[in-house]
């Protein structure tokens, strides 16, 4: 294991550890909404199992990297006049999972501004019974982050000695601060309603980054024009503004009370 005390391991370890932790935001805010719909004393379980199958499922793919990898080979192709793309594995999960986040925060905006009064007691009857499905709807985004963790794991790693160790440490690392993070992040998101609709919107952006993502790596042209992948730190740079804004905002409300 001495090859993981060498300088570029080292930097290579401590900022996969940080990215990972950044892009586990997401998973977080998922699961925070997601979990919304159980009673509160089911929470801290099924955000507590989440967490763990993210950990989960993300060693199992970095065992089976070779899979992964696998996944750039083209399954079919598209070729028109104004579209062409070479679909693989890869950009089928992250649009599938972009459109999926799109459905599921739109729709949870939609019950909880149209449907906030007249039907809250219809949604927390039925809430009362849903923890299978939330687990599922988790496991589902679980997969799909993995995926894109890994993706940018073994991009950051490639060429480093003990790299599938590296990659399997950083993960690790990423998952345990997100579960000291997380049950904190969900009391804090549900006691501010304002919140859970900016949350919804995160989940709007980072679906649509996913399907831009996904298109990217299919070699997407629309009328000869390639689709580019949207740079993560403007998505969060956009995330981190937002936040700042309605912080002040609270603050500022606070006051006045």
């Amino acid at each position: 294991m001495d090859f993981l005390f060498t300088p570029e391991a080292l930097s290579a370890l401590l900022t996969l550890t940080f990215l990972e932790i950044i892009l586990g935001i997401d998973n977080i805010v998922f699961i925070s909404i997601v979990v919304g719909k159980l009673p509160e004393e089911k929470r801290v379980r099924a955000t507590n199992i989440g967490l763990a199958l993210a950990l989960v499922l993300r060693v199992v793919l970095l065992f089976a990297i070779t899979w992964v990898i696998s996944m750039q080979d083209s399954l079919f192709s598209i070729d028109t006049a104004k579209l062409s793309a070479e679909i693989n594995g890869q950009s089928l999960v992250l649009i599938a999972g972009g459109l999926f986040l799109l459905y599921k925060s739109t729709k949870e905006i939609h019950e909880k501004i149209d449907h906030a009064g007249e039907k809250d007691a219809k949604v927390k009857d039925k809430a009362a019974n849903t923890m299978g499905r939330i687990l599922l709807q988790i496991i589902l985004i679980d997969a799909v982050f993995s995926v894109d963790s890994i993706l940018t794991a073994v991009g950051m790693t490639s060429g480093i000695t003990g790299a599938l160790w590296i990659m399997i440490i950083a993960v690790v690392v990423s998952i345990l601060a997100m579960m000291l993070f997380a049950h904190p992040v969900t009391r804090f998101v549900h006691k501010h309603p304002s919140l859970q609709i900016l949350a919804l919107s995160f989940l709007i952006l980072i679906g649509f980054m996913l399907i831009a993502e996904g298109a990217h790596l299919a070699d997407l042209r629309v009328m000869g024009q390639h689709v580019g992948s949207i740079p993560k730190g403007y998505l969060y740079f956009a995330i981190a503004f937002s936040l700042g804004v309605e912080f002040l905002n609270m603050r500022f409300r606070k006051k006045k009370v």
